[in-house]
């Protein structure tokens, strides 16, 4: 996030011009998770225990390819849950207010 996008949620502006669509709101949250699911794996990947006996860049790639899908169908079926939460998180702070039961 950087300094002209940070004042926007902090007063709640980026809700109210774009609108809080619940579905939306999965949507961008399951997205967010396969892109962090994608990281995860890429940083397990890049610590290796030993020589391949097999590789190089072909099989590079289709590892790269292989979690890609993976964190895809991971993030749709809300495995993790990181998703889940994320909506959560956002749809109560940008969610409509409701009335407090004091």
């Amino acid at each position: 996030m950087n300094r002209l996008s940070a004042p926007m949620l902090a007063t709640g502006s980026l809700a109210a011009s774009h609108g809080a669509d619940r579905a939306q709101l999965a949507q961008a949250a399951k997205q967010f998770e396969a892109i962090f699911l994608r990281q995860m794996l890429a940083a397990a990947r890049k610590s290796n225990f030993g020589g391949d006996v097999i590789g190089g860049q072909g099989l590079d790639t289709f590892r790269t390819m292989q979690d890609e899908h993976f964190a895809d169908l991971a993030a749709t079926s809300g495995a993790f849950g990181f998703g889940a939460m994320i909506e959560r998180q956002l749809a109560a702070r940008f969610g409509p207010p409701t009335a407090r039961k004091d």
